[in-house]
C-alpha cells in the first residue's frame, strides 16, 4: 500500500449497526479474566476489545484488509483508549458508529516502514446517549 493510499483511509466509515451483548458472552468474557461475575448484568470491560468492532459492522480480518496487511504477524497494538460514559449491560441493544480517524506513515529505528492506524467507535444506548467510546492505535508493518 502506498503512503497516499494509506493516508486516504482517514475518514473511512464502518457500516455501523446495533448489537446486544448476551449474558453467555458476558459470562465467558468475565470468566476468561479470572474475575468474579459482575452484578446486575454489568458487562466486563474486556468486551471492548471485540464487541465494538463487531457492532460497527466490521471484523478484525476486514480491518487488516482495509489497512493492506494480511495477518496478525503484520499488526501490532500501539495502545487503546476506552472512555466509559456509563455502565454497559447485558441484553441492551447498543448502536456502534465509527471509522478511521488517523493514519501516519512512519519508519522505526531499524528503518522498517509502518503505518500508525487509528480507528474510533462510538457506542450509544437505545436513547441515543453516549455509553462508551474506544480508540485503538495499531501499527501496520509494511
Amino acid at each position: 500500500m502506498t503512503e497516499d493510499e494509506a493516508l486516504a483511509l482517514v475518514g473511512h466509515r464502518f457500516p455501523s449497526s446495533t448489537r446486544v451483548i448476551e449474558h453467555w458472552e458476558s459470562f465467558l468474557l468475565t470468566d476468561c479474566t479470572g474475575h468474579a461475575q459482575l452484578p446486575d448484568g454489568q458487562v466486563h470491560p474486556v468486551a471492548l476489545f471485540h464487541v465494538p468492532i463487531q457492532g460497527a459492522g466490521t471484523s478484525i480480518a476486514e480491518l487488516f484488509a482495509l489497512g493492506g496487511v494480511d495477518g496478525a504477524g503484520s499488526v501490532g497494538l500501539d495502545g487503546y483508549d476506552w472512555e466509559y460514559h456509563g455502565v454497559l449491560r447485558e441484553g441492551v441493544e447498543y448502536r456502534f458508529d465509527g471509522g478511521v480517524i488517523e493514519v501516519e506513515r512512519l519508519v522505526d529505528d531499524r528503518g522498517r516502514t509502518y503505518d500508525r492506524f487509528v480507528f474510533s467507535i462510538e457506542i450509544t444506548d437505545p436513547d441515543g446517549a453516549p455509553a462508551a467510546r474506544i480508540t485503538d492505535h495499531w501499527r501496520l508493518r509494511r
